[in-house]
C-alpha cells in the first residue's frame, strides 16, 4: 500500500512549494503521480473534473496521483492535452510543463474568440484567393 503522507492529494502544498524551490530532496520525490497532481492543480481542476474530462473514474485518477497505478499511454497523451503539458514532461519531468490556469472563464472565452477571429480572417483570405483564381481562369 502506498504511503499516503507522500501522496500529493493529501499534501498538495508540497508540490506548490516544489515550483519555487531548488531543494534536491523535493526533486528526488518527483514522480509521475506528483507531476499529474501538479498539472491538475495548476489547471484549477478537481480530481473529479479532470477524471470526467479524461473519461475515467475519479478513483483511477487518484491512484495515478498517488503512484498506486499508472495511466496507459493513450490516456497519458489525452491527459497531456487536457492539462496543457507534454507527455514527456509527465514521464520524465523534461519538456513542456503545465501552464497556470487562466484567472477567469472570461479570459478563456476572450482567448478562444481571438483565435477564432484570426482563423476566420485566414480562411477569408484563402477564399478570396481561390475565387480570384477561378475568375482569372
Amino acid at each position: 500500500m502506498a504511503n499516503t503522507s507522500r501522496c500529493s492529494i493529501n499534501n498538495p502544498e508540497k508540490w506548490r512549494l516544489k515550483m519555487f524551490t531548488e531543494d534536491l530532496e523535493l526533486h528526488a520525490e518527483d514522480t509521475l503521480g506528483g507531476r499529474i497532481s501538479l498539472a491538475r492543480a495548476t489547471s484549477g481542476l478537481s480530481v473529479e473534473e479532470a477524471a470526467e474530462r479524461l473519461g475515467v473514474l475519479p478513483e483511477s485518477w487518484k491512484a495515478w496521483e498517488c503512484d498506486r497505478d499508472v495511466p496507459r499511454a493513450n490516456r497519458l497523451t489525452m491527459m497531456a492535452g487536457i492539462l496543457g503539458a507534454s507527455p514527456s514532461w509527465f514521464l520524465t519531468g523534461q519538456g513542456y510543463g503545465p501552464l497556470a490556469a487562466p484567472e477567469t472563464e472570461r479570459q478563456v472565452l476572450r482567448d478562444a474568440l481571438r483565435q477564432a477571429t484570426a482563423d476566420a480572417e485566414t480562411l477569408n483570405r484563402r477564399l478570396r484567393s481561390i475565387a480570384s483564381r477561378i475568375e482569372a481562369s
